[in-house]
């Protein structure tokens, strides 16, 4: 199966990757760097994958995120541009993040579950707002419990 190319960003925690989707200036890219910050303070291995355009496509069973080639190694800053930042080639997906919207307080079961190229994923949705890389670790630890 060919890969697909999404307006999305994607980090790797540690070996989890996240998919980091939404409309142009909703805040992927700070929140990218933000998870990668974070997840460093900790002590935890993190790295970007692909910032505004990423390719994925499924590989036994897992989704794997890569970066589209001319933009690899890149990530945009606000007021900076395009800079570059250390990258891997490639991470399995384990978090779909939708940044941008205000989410719900309880959302419904069905709306914590993606299927991306017919594999289904935990999604959160965050607001794109300073903090929520907070919260995406918080989410990525508890469904790597649950998983």
């Amino acid at each position: 199966m060919h890969a697909e190319n999404l307006h999305a960003s994607a980090v790797a925690i540690g070996e989890a990757g996240i998919l980091i989707r939404g409309a142009s200036g909703a805040g992927k890219s700070s929140l990218a760097l933000a998870l990668i910050g974070l997840a460093r303070a900790q002590g935890r291995f993190a790295r970007l994958v692909a910032d505004d355009r990423t390719a994925i496509a499924p590989s036994a069973g897992r989704l794997v995120a890569r970066p589209v080639p001319p933009l690899a190694g890149l990530i945009e800053r606000r007021g900076l541009g395009l800079t570059p930042e250390p990258h891997l080639s490639a991470v399995v997906i384990r978090l779909v993040v939708d940044c941008g919207a205000e989410p719900q307080r309880m959302p419904e079961p069905e709306e914590l579950v993606e299927t991306l190229a017919g594999i289904a994923l935990p999604r959160l949705q965050v607001p794109g707002r300073a903090g929520d890389e907070r919260l995406v670790l918080a989410a990525l630890a508890l469904f790597a419990e649950a998983g």
